[in-house]
Parts: C-alpha cells; sequence; structure tokens
C-alpha cells in the first residue's frame, strides 16, 4: 500500500479517491476507521471522516485513529486530505489534526497544498484564489460553518497549529522537481514545520507530485494527490486503462430511482438548484420544521419523493436546503448553529426511510449533508466509479445496492444535478451527456 489518506468530510474522500484512480492508482474508500485487523488490498486507500467542523479534539483522536489503522496497512505515505478552500476556523481543524500527525508519525516537516486547477482553486506566493478571486472574496467568505476571511496560507496555519510556516513559490517550483526539493530542506534547516506550496496549472501539480513523493506526511487537496499518483503510478498505460476500465464496471450507478439532496449554500450549488428547479419536483426545505422534529420532518420529506413517478423520461426529484447568502445569514442570525445541525439530522432520516423505500442513487450536495447521508445509509465502504465532473466519481457501496455522487459545494457544473440523470432521461430534458 503506496498512499492512506485521511480526509476530513465525505466529499473530500470521494474527490481524492476519483483523482487517484484517473492517474493509476488503485484505491478503495473507507466509511470512517475500520475494526482494528480489516485489510484492503490495492494502491491507495481513503478513510473518510466527518471531522471538517467537530471539535479540534475529536478531529484530532479520529484522525490518529485512521493514521494507527492505515500504518497497520504499511502505508508509506500518509495524506490529509482537506478541501481545496480550506474549510477551517482560527482554531482548527487542520492545523491541530498536522500537528498531531506530525508528532505521530515523527517527522518535523509537511507541505500544505490544497490548490485544484482544474476547479479553479489556485495558490500565488501562498495567498489562495477561487478563480479569479482571492478566498476572502469569493462566496467562502459567507459560509454558514467555516467562512473565510483570509486567503494568506502560511497565516491561516501559524494561527491554526504550534509551527511556523513558509512558501514554495511559483518561480521556484517552475525550477523544476530539484529546486522544491532544495527550497523545502531549506525551509526546514530554518525551523519551518508547513511548507505552503505554489500551484497555479496542473504541470506545477506534476512538479509537486514528484518533489513530495517520498515525504512521511503531506497535507493537501486532490490535485496534490492527483500530482503525487502521476508520480509513483507504473506508467503502464495498459494498467492505467485497466483501471478506469475497473472503476467504471464497479462504480457505474445502479439502475432504479434516484434522489438529489442539496444542503451545500455555495454559488455555484444555488446556480445548480435553481437549473434543475425547472426540470424535476422539487421540496423546499422548512427550516423551523427541521428544528421542531427533523426526524419526523425528514420521514415526510421522504415520502414526499417516493411518491414522485420517476417513469416516462422523469428526472429524480430535489430535496433541498439550499438558500442565497441574504436569506442564510438571516437564518443564521436567528437560530445560529442549531439550524444546520437540525437540517442535517433531518437530511439523515430522510435518506434512511428513502434507501428502505427502494431509492438507489443518492446525488447529495454539501460535505456535511453528504456526511449526514453517508452515515445514515450505514455503509462501510465503496468502489470508485467514473467521474461525473472533475473532483466528483460515481461510487457505489461495497455492501449494500447504493450508488452515490457527493459532491462538494462549488465543483461540477450548472448542469451537474442534470448530469447525474441516466442518459435515457438526459436525452429527454436535454441534459449535458
Amino acid at each position: 500500500m503506496m498512499i492512506g489518506v485521511i480526509a476530513d468530510d465525505f466529499t473530500g474522500a470521494t474527490d481524492i479517491a476519483g483523482f487517484l484512480v484517473a492517474n493509476g492508482l488503485a484505491t478503495t474508500q473507507m466509511i470512517g476507521v475500520p475494526e482494528a485487523g480489516t485489510t484492503v488490498e490495492g494502491d491507495a486507500v481513503v478513510v473518510s471522516l466527518k471531522s471538517r467542523s467537530n471539535p479540534a479534539g475529536e478531529a484530532v483522536a479520529d484522525s490518529l485513529a485512521a493514521l494507527e489503522w492505515l500504518q497497520s496497512l504499511g502505508c508509506r505515505q500518509i495524506f490529509q486530505k482537506y478541501c481545496s478552500t480550506f474549510d477551517s476556523t482560527a482554531k482548527g481543524n487542520i492545523g491541530p489534526v498536522a500537528d498531531a500527525l506530525m508528532a505521530a508519525i515523527g517527522t518535523d516537516i509537511t507541505v500544505v497544498c490544497p490548490a485544484l486547477p482544474i476547479n479553479g482553486r489556485s495558490i500565488y506566493k501562498g495567498y489562495l484564489f477561487v478563480g479569479d478571486q482571492l478566498l476572502q472574496e469569493s462566496g467562502m467568505k459567507d459560509h454558514p460553518i467555516t467562512p473565510m476571511t483570509d486567503s494568506n496560507l502560511m497565516r491561516l496555519m501559524e494561527m491554526q497549529s504550534k509551527g511556523r510556516a513558509g512558501v514554495v513559490t511559483t518561480a521556484t517550483v517552475e525550477r523544476g522537481v530539484e529546486a522544491v526539493r532544495a527550497e523545502i530542506e531549506r525551509l526546514r534547516a530554518s525551523g519551518v514545520s508547513y511548507v505552503v506550496l505554489d500551484a497555479v496549472s496542473d504541470a506545477h501539480l506534476d512538479v509537486l507530485g514528484q518533489a513530495v513523493a517520498d515525504m512521511a506526511l503531506v497535507t493537501g487537496g486532490s490535485g496534490l494527490g492527483a500530482g503525487i499518483a502521476r508520480a509513483v503510478a507504473t506508467g503502464d498505460t495498459g494498467r492505467i486503462e485497466e483501471l478506469a476500465r475497473a472503476a467504471a464496471e464497479a462504480g457505474t450507478p445502479l439502475h432504479g430511482p434516484g434522489i438529489v439532496i442539496s444542503g451545500s449554500c455555495s454559488v455555484m450549488t444555488n446556480a445548480q438548484v435553481a437549473a434543475y428547479r425547472d426540470l424535476a419536483p422539487v421540496f423546499d426545505v422548512d427550516v423551523e420544521r427541521c428544528l421542531a422534529d427533523p426526524d419526523a420532518y425528514g420521514a415526510e420529506m421522504a415520502e414526499w419523493a417516493l411518491a414522485q413517478p420517476q417513469d416516462g423520461g422523469r428526472p429524480a426529484p430535489l430535496i433541498t436546503a439550499t438558500a442565497k447568502p441574504e436569506v442564510l445569514r438571516g437564518i443564521q442570525a436567528r437560530y445560529g448553529a442549531a439550524a444546520s445541525e437540525a437540517v442535517e439530522r433531518a437530511f439523515a432520516a430522510a435518506a434512511r426511510r428513502l434507501a428502505d423505500g427502494g431509492i438507489v442513487r443518492f446525488v447529495v450536495a454539501g460535505g456535511e449533508t453528504s456526511g449526514s447521508v453517508t452515515q445514515a445509509l450505514a455503509v462501510s465502504g465503496f468502489a470508485i466509479g467514473p467521474q461525473i465532473a472533475p473532483g466528483v466519481p460515481w461510487v457505489r457501496a461495497v455492501d449494500r445496492p447504493l450508488s452515490l455522487a457527493l459532491k462538494s459545494g462549488n465543483f461540477g457544473a450548472e448542469s451537474f444535478f442534470v448530469d447525474c440523470q441516466p442518459a435515457e432521461i438526459r436525452a429527454v430534458i436535454g441534459g449535458a451527456a
């Protein structure tokens, strides 16, 4: 086993798993920390945690438990995976988890690289950009749980962690692998523990992947994971093609009734919900009903969805709590964090009833929502299938007849929910292939 990944949410886990498979590494995704003695085969394994917004102590404990299991498999590199928008607060959880992993592994340095250029996430001089905007100017400034108000990754790491941070700039990356390695070593000698890596293109990720492929611990997003996969995979075109065929066979979505559940309030998810609203039946979640009795209201959502016909080219129904930033601010001001918690509990109750009622395809938008739904469905792991959009593969549960597409908030095109529908339905409603 070459790479063991500890992902802080379920969408992030499927994100990196899909990129590892696409770049030549046979990969399995596990839901939560497996029991001691559980073994898997392949080149890489991803442990999906729901630790992004937990108290920092819980996130550290869960991550160390995942580390212990991954070490039992003999993983030669540990990858701490977080979102490409560095979703966190001044107190964590990225920094505290990285501190704990470094101490447990016995290393004094690691790298920080959430860049994913294919989805518009780039790093320049240590600043994180979303498209043409600094992170703090993007829609992430309005995130209900982890609003991002600083774009400087060095400052963010030093606020959260015990170590000093430095940067390997684009100019160094463009000088090649050995220049990057030399700069990391220079920064280590100067007392830096966290080295932010600039990356504004996939070519940069290829350089960085080679430069850090032998490090005991790396941290970052799926872009760096793809770069490392390209560096360590055999390069055998036939094997990569075989992996792609195997992934398509193992993860191709099941035929049968589906559901779309959207909890993300990102800019892109708002656009995706708006585009899908004109094509499919929609259930708009009432936050006050969630707060009053989330389990009963979740069951009501599910019964509504199960009553919607899905024959004759009709797309899967949508249950959505997605809201515009100004509406979201009003909900937060009135109810605080309790609103998000109640909505997620209602989604979990709905997911259980939907699966019992025969739904086999779940399309879920939002990291917190994906975690709630996946845990409610009580699956132990996923086979990784073909990508619907960069960072969003289809996955199939290994122990239940369920297919899922777990989407981070800003991933996918506006047509994403349409793109997830079976081909015969896309043909009827005129969606993308």
